[in-house]
């Protein structure tokens, strides 16, 4: 009786195709990252940028973070064409030939679509029409034209849902792989920027605190000349001051050699022209952050993209290891199906026409033997699941462990801030001092340069103390995985 149905299941199934979407690209222009705020203009010799400036620009200018997003196109169609795996399939084959001898002249024309759909549990449906038409100059004219249906069911192997499904599954699991190693690298970036806007902001203050040094040696230059003019100093006190302003043009040099070195690595990193000069212009200033470790951690687990890697390569280890296990099994399918054809052919009597319906339903066993590669693929997939377990609880361990660093690194760094400010204060309260005992004739030039050195050292070292307290900041961000939620960043990866 399956012959009656032959028909209309062709035309089912050629409209079910129709209704199929296609796996085309909509576009190679990839997405990009985004975050508040108003597009930054780059005109003029020198660019004044705030750090939320500075990312806004490398977001769409950093050149790792343009590639990523390339290859998300290829990563999301590899995706599509994975997720169709239980789509009807529609393929057609189709040939024309000619061919002559001193007897006759013949072609022969074939046209055979297939539709071809398999289900979540394993269900093979097989539905083909073949249409064969011969003409010959002697032998006449004949056509065939016939259909044909098959179902196949497995029993055992290839029976279970999460065996099947096992193709799909990973690779959606794969595409979110895929989308945390985007969010890394867009994180890892954002970090890499901040730490280089930060140096560059600290490169530009050390320049601008070796000009005012080099200003002030050149000043004490002038006023020591005319003291020793009027024989209130001698003249070795002149040349320590003198070898002093020799000391603050060298450091001047070296400041400026740093700038320059800063600036080439925060135009790299946002994709700008090296010779743009950026002038950084936020505050130097930083507030404490107050973190509790349990939070950090919380967050850590639900966001960090190198935990939630691991975590998914061991759900993907299980599942290889189950469809290792399943491939053990015997073939054991039910299979049936039926065809029809006709035949029409011209012959002594005219005009002929012939019919033939088959159906079939049976059973079919594949018993391997002596097949090695079948255990070993099952001993490896067992081998890969338990590695990525012990992975997991490294990475659990590792998690803990670097955000505690990162907790105990930013209050470190905090606390030497704060004595960096103290000793600061001291240090030009010390020199105020010094200079009111120089008026009095109670105090030398070797100790009020003494004592500028000293706060010298000690605003440089509150100015690295700040710096490294800011990139702290940046490096617990990155740890626990809320770079991007600081700063408001929308991957766009839908």
């Amino acid at each position: 009786m399956i012959e009656r149905y032959l028909p209309r299941a062709a035309c089912c199934l050629a409209l079910l195709l129709t209704a199929v979407p296609t796996l085309a690209a909509s576009g190679f222009d990839p997405a990009r990252p985004t975050m508040p705020g108003e597009p930054v203009s780059l005109a003029g010799k020198i660019v004044a940028l705030s750090l939320k400036d500075a990312i806004f620009i490398g977001l769409g200018g950093n050149g790792s973070i343009r590639n990523a997003y390339r290859e998300r196109l290829a990563q999301k169609a590899e995706l599509k064409a994975a997720e169709n795996r239980f789509s009807p399939k529609f393929s057609i084959n189709s040939r024309h030939v000619t061919s002559q001898n001193p007897n006759d002249s013949t072609s022969q024309t074939e046209f055979s679509p297939t539709a071809t759909l398999q289900s979540e549990y394993g269900t093979q449906l097989s539905l083909s029409w073949n249409n064969k038409v011969t003409q010959g100059g002697h032998t006449g004219y004949s056509r065939n034209d016939g259909t044909s249906f098959t179902v196949t069911q497995p029993l055992l192997r290839g029976a279970k849902r999460e065996v099947v499904t096992a193709p799909v599954r990973l690779a959606r699991l794969g595409d979110q792989i895929n989308r945390l190693n985007l969010k890394a690298t867009v994180s890892d970036t954002v970090t890499q920027i901040i730490i280089a806007y930060n140096d560059l902001l600290r490169l530009q203050e050390r320049l601008r605190l070796a000009g005012q040094a080099l200003m002030r040696s050149r000043q004490e230059l002038r006023d020591i000349a005319h003291l020793i003019a009027a024989g209130y100093w001698r003249d070795y006190d002149f040349v320590q001051i003198e070898a002093e302003a020799a000391h603050q043009e060298l450091s001047l040099e070296e400041a400026t050699n740093q700038l320059e070195a800063g600036h080439r690595r925060l135009s790299h990193l946002l994709g700008l022209n090296p010779e743009t000069k950026i002038r950084a212009t936020d505050p130097l200033e930083a507030s404490p952050v107050k973190t509790r470790l349990a939070q950090a951690l919380a967050d850590a687990r639900a966001r960090q993209p190198a935990y939630l890697i691991q975590t998914i390569a061991s759900e993907q280890a299980a599942i290889r290891l189950a469809v290792a296990r399943d491939q053990q099994q015997w073939d054991v399918s039910l299979v049936g199906g039926g065809s029809q054809a006709r035949e029409y052919f011209t012959g002594a009597n005219g005009r002929q026409t012939s019919e033939n319906r088959e159906n079939h339903a049976g059973i079919k066993i594949d018993i391997p033997f002596g097949d090695v590669s079948r255990r070993q693929t099952e001993v490896r997939a067992r081998v890969e699941a338990k590695t990525q377990n012990d992975r997991l609880i490294e990475a659990q361990r590792a998690l803990e462990r670097d955000i505690g660093d990162a907790l105990r690194d930013l209050d470190t760094h905090w606390r030497k801030y704060e004595a960096a400010r103290r000793a600061f204060d001291l240090s030009r309260r010390k020199l105020e001092i010094e200079r009111e005992k120089l008026q009095s004739g109670l105090s030398g030039s070797t100790r009020i340069l003494a004592c500028e050195s000293d706060l010298r050292d000690a605003e440089i070292a509150r100015l690295d103390a700040l710096f490294a307290y800011r990139n702290a900041q940046a490096a617990l961000d990155r740890a626990r995985g809320t770079t991007l939620e600081h700063w408001e960043i929308a991957l766009n990866d839908d």
